[in-house]
């Protein structure tokens, strides 16, 4: 069983470029139903194949999920693993039918990103510019960066020194499935940049060789993790109550463009999504501003 597993996981890496942390979660998850299959089997003696299983068998495994107390989101998220994976195996003729049509998920309720105001992300990016230390140079222009094109934050941290035309103004980034796109910045954002290239880069490199564009005080790419912490401590140092993740940052750039009248398709290409529906979200997000606004100036608006 294992090795059908595998040969999916190879499938969505190299065919389908997922990324080693979506790979990663998948062979948690279809790890974790093999081995519920492998121990019924053992009791009831037969011998475990996926051909075996039936839609009696994964239903059994979902409730055994509910039982121990799975957020429903992470339930959801192993069924699309299992739906995908029992496409696959019907897909390479390793069985005949699909086991998982008509099984449905967990219900999920759709939580819609809490983004920062622009008055929040000026505060933010003030923090860092009170410094004129070389990190503090690194940290406006990431913070800037990640805020002018709705980059991911694993985008960001990936992005090397070639990515970066300050004189077309725009930086390129790998996505998804390493899907390349083009993202344009504006005139602050390609300052800090050059600022951080030209006067902080250099020191922080110490000598050293690195295409990454963003660096520790090793001189070595920055992670994702270490990006986070810097970024939670500007944002206590600013006074901002709402919880700030790199992600917020992203939130707030979709929701700030769509709200100053942007077209929807044109940020879902500079958000890299691959589903409208991935962008319509903030759609949602600036009508509930709108609404919340207009209570708070006509508090009668609400009876």
């Amino acid at each position: 069983m294992r090795k059908e597993i595998q040969s999916f996981l190879n499938h969505l890496s190299i065919e389908k470029g997922f990324s080693e942390n979506t790979i990663y979660a998948y062979r948690n998850d279809l790890g974790q139903l093999a081995t519920f299959v492998e121990e019924l089997a053992m009791v009831q003696g037969y011998d475990p194949q996926w051909s075996t299983v039936d839609r009696n068998l994964l239903i059994s495994y979902i409730l055994n999920l509910k039982e121990r107390n799975y957020a429903p989101a992470t339930m959801a998220r192993k069924v699309a693993a299992i739906k995908s994976f029992f496409g696959f195996l019907v897909s390479e003729g390793i069985i005949k039918s699909d086991p998982t049509e008509n099984l449905s998920s967990p219900r999920v309720g759709k939580s819609l990103p809490k983004p920062l105001s622009a008055a929040e992300v000026e505060a933010l990016l003030g923090e860092p510019a009170k410094l004129s230390s070389p990190e503090a140079k690194r940290d406006v222009a990431m913070i800037e960066l990640l805020y002018a094109g709705g980059m991911r934050v694993s985008e960001l941290m990936a992005t090397n020194t070639g990515d970066v035309n300050l004189d077309a103004g725009f930086v390129r980034c790998f996505g998804k499935g390493s899907k390349e796109r083009i993202i344009p910045i504006h005139r602050k954002a390609a300052q800090a940049l050059e600022e951080y290239l030209v006067e902080a880069r250099p020191q922080l490199l110490r000598n050293k060789e690195a295409n990454a564009l963003f660096l520790n005080r090793r001189g070595e790419r920055l992670t994702r993790q270490g990006f986070w912490l810097i970024l939670k401590a500007y944002a206590k140092a600013a006074g901002i109550k709402t919880v700030v993740t790199p992600h917020t940052l992203r939130h707030s750039f979709a929701t700030h463009m769509l709200s100053g009248g942007a077209d929807l398709r044109a940020v879902q290409e500079l958000l890299g999504h691959a589903n409208i529906s991935s962008t319509q979200v903030y759609t949602y997000l600036t009508s509930e501003h709108v609404r919340q606004a207009y209570e708070k100036a006509h508090p009668r608006a609400k009876e």
